[in-house]
């Protein structure tokens, strides 16, 4: 449901179900009111439809839209706070933007800092932080895949939901192995860059989740839990430039690799702002979740694979598993600062 100008709502509807529906009446609130509809009046399966309701919301109050079918089923949205929707003008890009910025680019390119700690450390710490980084990326795929089979369940029954989850779990981490190996042969190793960069590329699908959230709060007129969410998602993100850096504990990378770094796992967030703000989807949004978790499961298998060449006893060495349930224990003290 979209505000588009005041006294106007629009219901954009899709028929999930496995037959044809007519809409017969529209309520607001309760009345019967005037609309308008953007062709026949029944839907036919997987056909989407616009209502124009001439209707004199107030700002800043509930109101709830009924549709009424020709077999008297009754279809019902809610509008928690009534504003006007965002349109895609200079201020609005603008101002999901600096949301995106404030709550994934700074937190990911702060984390970035800890470079120079990494590189000064013993090796058994270096170790440490690369089993800390195995339990932050496990725990934010654990958070994504939540999210993944919550939105799914908004999601018309025709596009089936939890296929769309299955989906992208199972297809993402065999793609990007295929692509590994499609460029540098079946024996070709990654190098500590290449892990990194898939690092990067899992956290920065998992915040194009959380920017999506953040769009989609502000867009419906829930400022509070969208400044919650990006207070939170900020704190919550800092720990990540830390799993990014770690696999380069060795190496010397450029000031433009680091930087390539920061962006592909900060920038995703003002995408999914934008896309929340403006075009929120379930089945889309269920998509982006289910693909993050897809590739972080491929980067926690590469990560794996490297911590194992470096670590002789892998998880568990004492140190090391003390490392990943730090990792586990970070993502869920900072997690409890993000508004559920």
């Amino acid at each position: 449901i979209r505000l588009p100008e005041p006294g106007v709502m629009e219901v954009q509807l899709v028929n999930g179900g496995p037959e044809p529906v007519t809409v017969a009446q529209v309520m607001v609130d309760d009345a019967n009111w005037v609309h308008r509809v953007d062709g026949s009046r029944t839907i036919d399966r997987l056909e989407r439809r616009t209502i124009t309701i001439p209707y004199p919301w107030v700002e800043g109050e509930p109101h709830t839209v009924s549709l009424v079918t020709s077999t008297g089923l009754t279809f019902v949205g809610d509008v928690a706070v009534a504003t006007l929707s965002p349109a895609v003008d200079a201020r609005y890009l603008t101002t999901f933007a600096l949301l995106g910025i404030y709550a994934g680019v700074i937190p990911v390119f702060i984390g970035l800092l800890w470079l120079p700690f990494v590189r000064a450390i013993d090796r058994r710490w270096i170790d440490f932080f690369l089993s800390l980084t195995m339990g932050l990326l496990v725990f934010l795929g654990a958070d994504a895949l939540g999210e993944a089979m919550e939105t799914s369940g908004l999601v018309a029954g025709a596009f089936q939901g939890s296929a769309l989850v299955l989906l992208g779990v199972v297809a993402t981490p065999l793609i990007l192995a295929a692509l590994g190996r499609w460029r540098g042969g079946i024996r070709h190793e990654r190098s500590a860059l290449q892990v990194a960069t898939l690092i990067a590329l899992g956290i920065g699908l998992h915040n194009l989740g959380e920017g999506l959230a953040i769009g989609a709060s502000y867009a419906t007129g829930e400022i509070a839990l969208g400044t919650f969410l990006v207070i939170g998602f900020l704190l919550h993100n800092t720990t990540e430039g830390l799993g990014i850096v770690t696999p380069l504990a060795d190496q010397r990378p450029g000031a433009g690799s680091l930087l390539l770094l920061g962006a592909l796992a900060g920038l995703p967030t003002i995408v999914g702002a934008w896309i929340g703000g403006f075009t929120y989807s379930p089945a889309l949004t269920t998509i982006f979740f289910s693909v993050g978790v897809g590739a972080i499961i491929a980067v926690v298998y590469e990560l794996y694979k490297l911590f194992s060449r470096r670590a002789g006893a892998g998880l568990t060495a004492p140190l090391n598993t003390a490392g990943f349930l730090a990792g586990l224990l970070i993502m869920y003290g900072t997690g409890l600062m993000v508004p559920a």
